[in-house]
């Protein structure tokens, strides 16, 4: 998981400018997560969760129906999403020897390149626009 995309997951969820106190601590921490490293964030993001942890479990009910649902779901959306995709945050820096980017910005740029070219030979088959596509990452990565 790219780590930029990450962060703007959270910024989706909680808005660049949160109202609650809690949304606006987890969004400086997320901030933080392109300049940092594992275990810090990891230790700050669990210290923010046990500060948070009640708010996040409020409840509240439904006179009608009596069913209950969470109170800030937005916020436990940003927070389960980062809870998530933790492992797979830091894949870039726990295996440092392949030289895996922390942001998949290279990779993006390989496929608007790709699509480009696909744009300009828009009346390809599928069968040869595979080809197209397998000679074309085999030209790119060697």
């Amino acid at each position: 998981m790219c780590q930029f995309h990450q962060i703007k997951i959270i910024q989706r969820y909680l808005t660049k400018k949160p109202d609650l106190q809690a949304g606006k601590e987890l969004l400086e921490l997320v901030k933080l997560l392109t300049q940092t490293d594992k275990e810090s964030f990891l230790l700050s993001f669990a210290c923010w969760h046990e500060k948070w942890d009640e708010f996040l479990r409020e409840r509240s009910k439904d006179r009608l129906t009596g069913k209950t649902h969470y109170i800030h779901k937005r916020l436990r959306s940003a927070y389960l999403s980062l809870k998530h995709n933790m492992p797979y945050l830091w894949t870039w820096s726990d295996y440092i020897q392949i030289g895996i980017p922390n942001t998949n910005n290279v990779l993006e740029g390989k496929f608007a390149d790709l699509k480009t070219k696909l744009r300009n030979h828009n009346g390809l088959s599928k069968r040869t626009r595979e080809v197209f596509i397998d000679h074309y990452f085999k030209q790119t990565f060697r």
